[in-house]
């Protein structure tokens, strides 16, 4: 009995780093460059698009763009409180959110994703509103 338990330790162990993506490293997920920061215009160049120009403010600045993953919002911010305030009241009206320091690109999720492989940072979802009914 006493043998079973550290064979059984082990084997959970060997089960928690397996369930936690530890291994092999050889996951589905591609890997995600670092961040990356800039004006709203060197973003849009990194992407391969053109912006065109919605909102030239002192505290934000936002673009649509078009590029081959299709089309997007980038907007950047000057602090980073101003970024999470517009974050907070935009992913109330639902979508993806690719997430840097003081900028934001909004689109598709296949469009986020793509986007996410030559900008990195992190995706936020927004409140999903089809459940509810009208």
């Amino acid at each position: 009995m006493k043998v079973t338990r550290p064979i059984l330790a082990v084997a959970g162990a060997a089960a928690v780093l397996a369930l936690a993506g530890c291994g092999s490293g050889s996951g589905g997920e591609a890997k995600v460059p670092p961040t990356a920061t800039g004006s709203l215009e060197s973003l849009a160049a990194e992407v391969e698009c053109e912006p065109d120009m919605q909102t030239d403010a002192d505290t934000i600045r936002q673009a649509i763009c078009t590029n081959a993953t299709g089309k997007f919002v980038l907007a950047t911010f000057s602090t980073d409180r101003g970024q999470r305030e517009w974050m907070n009241d935009a992913k109330d009206y639902g979508g993806f959110y690719l997430v840097g320091r003081k900028w934001v690109a909004v689109g598709d999720n296949s469009v986020v994703t793509a986007l996410r492989g030559t900008l990195g940072g992190d995706v936020e979802v927004g409140t999903d509103h089809s459940a509810h009914g009208g």
